[in-house]
């Protein structure tokens, strides 16, 4: 295989143009982690157990807001920490 020169400031050119990544899977599991204790204490304070009550229309209010707030924060951890930069 030959290498051919001329290809060379095409590649440096290109790679100056990229971005280092700084998206935050590290925050985002550790946002995930904490949406979820606290709609296990959510749960827990309604007298229920996190995942065993069936999320319907006839589900109790309380159990309702539990995974309406669930709901809420897990999309804001997709929206602000997988863009957080990590170090």
């Amino acid at each position: 295989m030959r290498f051919n020169a001329n290809i060379l400031p095409i590649a440096a050119l290109a790679l100056s143009g990229a971005n280092m990544v700084t998206a935050g899977p590290i925050a985002y599991g550790i946002c995930q982690t904490g949406c979820n204790t606290v709609a296990v204490a959510c749960y827990a304070g309604a007298g229920f157990t996190f995942g065993t009550v069936v999320a319907a229309a006839a589900a109790p209010a309380a159990i309702l807001a539990c995974n309406s707030a669930l709901g809420t924060c897990s999309a804001a951890c997709a929206t602000v920490a997988l863009f957080a930069p990590t170090p």
